[in-house]
């Protein structure tokens, strides 16, 4: 597939076609807090940190967003245990309070649905690199969701995330394109991303009862949700693997 791929700072007037492509992210993923709050933000005030590829057609097929941010800011140096959540929020901390940035973190490489298996994950990731190495960065970081953990939810995830093949790439595809582009396993981040919503709110999501109390496996899912029928809710609490891309 011939791609073309730009920023949203060099094609603004792509903004609405990138943000409504398909995509197959779960329902309750999408429904996480902080990502309702800062998301859509990254293409409106960070658009040269959005990347799309368009196709023979001019069709998108896919999209990384990233974030910058300050690492090395006081309080931080480490990358944090609340991941995904964490990173967007000290990012849009800093844009909004003039912080010099000096790390970049993936977000999110979305691919249409009709695109998948086609090696754009992989040319999308190369892309931010790129990106981010364009911009004067030397590391971008990534909380990776691995994309088969969630054949084994009630795999630990640290267990799951030093797992290798005989060749010494990691076990999980998506952690072996991230290794394969030269990243390297950090940590584990196990509050990455946390939705608590009613049990009606899950019903609708994924089809499913929650009517049970205790540890409830979901399509898609990393690990259980938590089901508490007796307050109404469940709660979902993802972790994701830290990796590092030297750039």
């Amino acid at each position: 597939m011939e791609l073309k791929v730009s920023s949203l700072a060099e094609r603004p007037d792509m903004l609405d076609r990138v943000a409504g492509m398909a995509n197959t992210w779960p329902k309750f993923v999408i429904n996480d807090p902080v990502g309702d709050a800062y998301y859509p933000q990254i293409a409106a005030e960070l658009p040269q940190y959005v990347q799309f590829a368009e196709d023979e057609n001019g069709e998108v097929v896919a999209h990384a967003h990233s974030v910058p941010f300050a690492l090395a800011a006081e309080g931080r140096g480490e990358l944090p245990a609340r991941g995904w959540d964490e990173v967007l929020l000290w990012a849009f901390a800093d844009l909004r309070h003039g912080v010099r940035p000096d790390t970049v973190s993936a977000i999110s490489i979305t691919v249409a649905p009709h695109a998948q298996g086609l090696g754009l994950s992989g040319r999308m990731l190369t892309a931010m690199r790129d990106n981010a190495r364009a911009l004067g960065f030397n590391e971008v970081v990534a909380p990776v969701r691995p994309s088969a953990k969630h054949l084994e939810p009630r795999t630990p995830m640290e267990e799951y995330a030093r797992r290798v093949r005989p060749d010494g790439l990691p076990h999980d595809p998506w952690l072996r394109v991230h290794a394969r582009a030269g990243a390297t396993v950090h940590s584990v981040a196990p509050a990455s991303m946390a939705v608590a919503a009613s049990l009606h709110d899950w019903r609708r999501w994924t089809g499913l009862p929650f009517d049970a109390a205790g540890d409830i496996e979901v399509p898609g899912a990393l690990v259980p949700v938590r089901c508490e029928p007796e307050h109404g809710f469940a709660v979902y609490v993802e972790p994701n693997v830290w990796m590092r891309h030297r750039l």
